[in-house]
């Protein structure tokens, strides 16, 4: 009796040419569990990045470099002829970028989108990204001395490492707690309704933003 080697046991792709990275942490039956093994292994990272540094300020730039390469790997993910079904071109303005980001890549790592984009009112090559309640702060409890922490600063690495590796260089990327806004009696102040609303300032390198004008200028 002969074997069709088409019906010999191996290595099945699916269909649809998905893989399991690029399920989120909210999509299976799972979500909880997945949301809780998250955490742990996050928290894990936090005290790895935490040893020998020497202030608040240094635990947030090793957790952005932490981030950094992730960022990378995802835009190379997100924008893959697999997951595109096209040919996929990366962003050439900013705007795109930046919608990318707060679109695809928070729903594919966040199951939703980002809460809102702002280009900042002061300085050309600023914007702002914001998150009402970003996950890698729903777990921590943080203690006195890390009061200050923003532990979005991971979140914030993957950001410039998908703006980066786009080709739109930045002088840096950071995640800030929004500050207590309004004052006054019947004014809601911002971080009672979401206290751990996070802004993250995106600030483009000089050349990108020269870049930019030139692209408008010229309508591309």
């Amino acid at each position: 009796m002969s074997t069709n080697p088409s019906q010999t046991p191996g290595l099945r792709y699916p269909t649809n040419k998905k893989t399991i990275y690029d399920r989120n942490l909210n999509r299976s039956k799972n979500a909880e569990l997945s949301r809780a093994a998250f955490a742990y292994l996050f928290i894990e990272m936090i005290s790895y990045a935490q040893k020998k540094v020497r202030d608040v300020n240094d635990l947030e730039k090793r957790l952005n470099t932490q981030g950094y390469p992730l960022g990378a790997k995802l835009l190379t993910l997100l924008t893959s002829p697999a997951r595109c079904h096209t040919a996929c071109l990366g962003p050439t303005r900013i705007l795109p970028l930046l919608q990318f980001i707060a679109q695809t890549l928070w729903r594919h790592l966040f199951a939703r989108p980002a809460d809102s984009l702002e280009r900042s009112t002061t300085s050309p090559s600023d914007y702002l990204l914001y998150d009402n309640d970003p996950l890698v702060n729903q777990y921590i409890s943080l203690p006195r001395e890390l009061s200050q922490l923003n532990c979005a600063a991971f979140v914030a690495g993957i950001i410039e490492g998908v703006c980066d590796s786009a080709g739109f260089a930045t002088e840096s990327v950071s995640a800030h707690t929004v500050s207590e806004q309004g004052g006054g009696e019947g004014v809601v102040k911002g971080n009672e309704l979401w206290p751990g609303k996070t802004v993250f300032l995106i600030k483009f390198k000089p050349e990108v933003v020269e870049r930019e004008e030139i692209l408008a200028r010229g309508g591309g």
